[in-house]
């Protein structure tokens, strides 16, 4: 009987918990294309954080490109991923246009 009970309760707790492992909240991170190739991108969002992400098998990739392998170093975009995998996947990226550096020239 008590083994009954206890498969019963993994089972309603594994019923709880599926729905909300398959619904996993998106993350973004915005940056420059550090470096990308097929197994990798790295994004580097100037602000002393660099995420390395391995692209879906079916990654979407919207805005001024419309393909994975036309994204190339210094373009500007935004990463979707979850934030439970490991190692992060990039689900979609979005191209943006160029953008400019922020902050000030400085005179020596």
């Amino acid at each position: 009987m008590r083994k009954i009970v206890t498969a019963a309760a993994l089972f309603a707790l594994v019923a709880l918990l599926l729905p909300g492992l398959a619904t996993a909240q998106m993350r973004e991170f915005k940056g420059k294309v550090d470096k990308i190739n097929k197994k990798e991108v790295i994004i580097d969002n100037r602000m002393g954080d660099k995420l390395k992400f391995n692209p879906d098998k079916e990654v979407s990739v919207e805005g001024e490109k419309d393909a994975y392998k036309k994204v190339k170093k210094g373009d500007w975009v935004v990463v979707s991923w979850k934030m439970m995998d490991n190692p992060r996947i990039a689900y979609k990226i979005v191209v943006l246009p160029e953008q400019e550096e922020q902050g000030e020239d400085v005179d020596e």
